[in-house]
């Protein structure tokens, strides 16, 4: 029997990643749910899935809309405006070599997103992973806040397994490349053996 986790991330988004998430939900397959805790439909996107029976991941955000914790203290995380860098400023250092996040600061604005899915599902996150940053230091700002509440930490994968809880999972992330085809992607991860472990697909529903 294949093994596959289908999830969906970035609830909170817009309310039309809401609805998509809903949908995927209440008539699809999807049963893993990563929030974006920080942005201004978070709460219309969880009133939409609250009374499901869903895993409820905190997907971290540090490169979309405004932080939860005050601007001036997480200078290295934020523009002049206050707004979170761009995720195309985190891949642009990543490609050069360079880490601008400040390790303290990344912890400030985690433990303030982690309070916040604590206060807005009265539970705390299944699992506690990232969005779209590839950032060492905000890897170890998410270990470091996982450990201080006792959370279990999903972590970034981009090239072969992770180990989550004891078990191998395949990340299968394919919605960032520009020939993208959902269909075509998910039935080749449901083709491929993964006998140790279960394929994690990852996917965006959304209007």
């Amino acid at each position: 029997m294949k093994k596959i986790i289908l999830r969906a991330d970035d609830l909170g988004f817009s309310q039309g990643i809401n609805f998509g998430i809903e949908k995927s939900v209440k008539e699809g397959l999807i049963r893993s749910i990563g929030i974006m805790v920080n942005m201004e439909n978070t709460e219309h996107g969880y009133n939409l899935i609250k009374d499901t029976n869903c895993c409820l991941g905190l997907h971290t955000n540090i490169s979309a809309g405004k932080p939860l914790s005050n601007p001036e203290l997480i200078p290295s995380l934020v523009d002049m405006n206050g707004n979170f860098r761009s995720s195309k400023e985190y891949r642009k250092a990543f490609q050069e070599g360079y880490d601008f996040v400040d390790y303290r600061q990344a912890c400030i604005e985690v433990e303030a997103q982690y309070l916040k899915f604590v206060s807005l599902t009265n539970q705390k996150p299944h699992y506690f992973e990232c969005h779209a940053v590839q950032s060492e230091n905000f890897f170890k700002a998410l270990e470091t806040i996982c450990e201080k509440y006792q959370c279990d930490y999903l972590p970034a994968c981009f090239n072969g397994p992770v180990l989550f809880k004891n078990t191998k999972l395949y990340p299968v992330l394919e919605a960032s490349r520009p020939d993208y085809d959902p269909y075509k992607a998910f039935k080749e991860a449901c083709l491929k053996n993964y006998s140790d472990g279960y394929c994690m697909y990852i996917c965006h529903p959304g209007y």
